[in-house]
């Protein structure tokens, strides 16, 4: 008797997750995919939008959200309101990123739960390129859930990404044009450019996040944690000279990464949205900033 599979991928609104669900279908036209995002429910405008525009292309995209465990009404009685009082008010940080676990694995989790109790072994396609030799895939510890990488198999690089994307019909998601992930609008990975342009695009989502972070206590004695990190709440962003002072710093940084680029003739031209996608790599930090590929990917 053969082995019962279930195959499912993920879809975080992020780039390289859309375009390796629109290339699995053009290339592994035989596998039964169920697509899943796990909508924390503060997620940017354009990343819904985006996932729309992706279930237009690939058929229905299961909502994993609380709404679909508890069936009730809003963001429902786990959302990070409620979350961050059962963490005793301390945000989630890059020492402690409950957020992801909470948010993001344990609905998955449940979700394929139920595969498995029908005996499903669960095969997980995960967006790792093959010029991210370092990154691995989520896997569920003692539980029959594979992670499966077809970027990596194929030799799928980055700048292979965008002409997938093109070629279906889609653009770049709508957020790149300011910040360089998907993924809850507090996150706390942005870089301080993405916060005050967070603020500029999205005033009401940038309040929220101050709301939050009014909230939190001393992580340990002495330290206190914002969302910028020790000692930088996001109302300094409201200072006009300081917004000025980052907004210059970072136009200083994308020209020495423009400089590095064209010296080592890897591009005549860097297109503004690029860059931003390249954000990371202009700080000089690993791709994602050491974020779980669940978030951003």
């Amino acid at each position: 008797m053969s082995e019962k599979v279930k195959h499912v991928l993920g879809l975080s609104g992020g780039k390289d997750s859309s375009a390796l669900a629109l290339y699995v279908k053009e290339t592994r036209p035989e596998l039964d995919i169920e697509y899943f995002f796990t909508d924390t429910g503060y997620e940017l405008p354009e990343t819904n939008e985006f996932i729309d525009k992706l279930e237009e292309k690939l058929g229905y995209i299961n909502r994993l959200n609380s709404r679909s465990f508890n069936n009730i009404e809003g963001r429902g009685e786990k959302d990070f309101s409620n979350l961050l009082k059962e963490n005793g008010d301390y945000l989630p940080s890059q020492r402690d990123r409950w957020c992801t676990v909470q948010l993001k694995l344990k609905p998955f989790e449940r979700w394929v739960d139920e595969f498995i109790k029908d005996g499903y072994i669960v095969k997980n396609y995960v967006g790792i390129r093959a010029d991210e030799q370092e990154r691995s895939g989520f896997m569920v510890i003692e539980k029959p859930i594979e992670s499966i990488m077809p970027f990596r198999e194929d030799g799928i690089v980055k700048s292979d990404i965008k002409n997938i994307l093109e070629r279906n019909g889609l653009d770049l998601p709508a957020y790149y044009e300011w910040r360089s992930r998907s993924g809850c609008s507090f996150c706390f990975y942005q870089k301080k450019i993405e916060w005050v342009r967070l603020m500029e695009k999205h005033p009401d989502l940038f309040e929220e996040a101050k709301a939050f972070e009014k909230g939190e206590k001393n992580n340990t004695v002495g330290e206190k944690f914002y969302w910028m990190g020790q000692g930088q709440p996001l109302t300094k962003l409201e200072s006009p000279a300081e917004r000025i002072r980052i907004i210059e710093n970072h136009e200083k940084a994308v020209e020495r990464f423009k400089k590095k680029k064209r010296r080592n003739a890897l591009l005549d031209d860097v297109e503004d949205t690029c860059l931003v996608g390249d954000i990371d790599e202009i700080y000089d930090e690993v791709e994602g900033g050491g974020a779980c590929v669940t978030c951003y990917k």
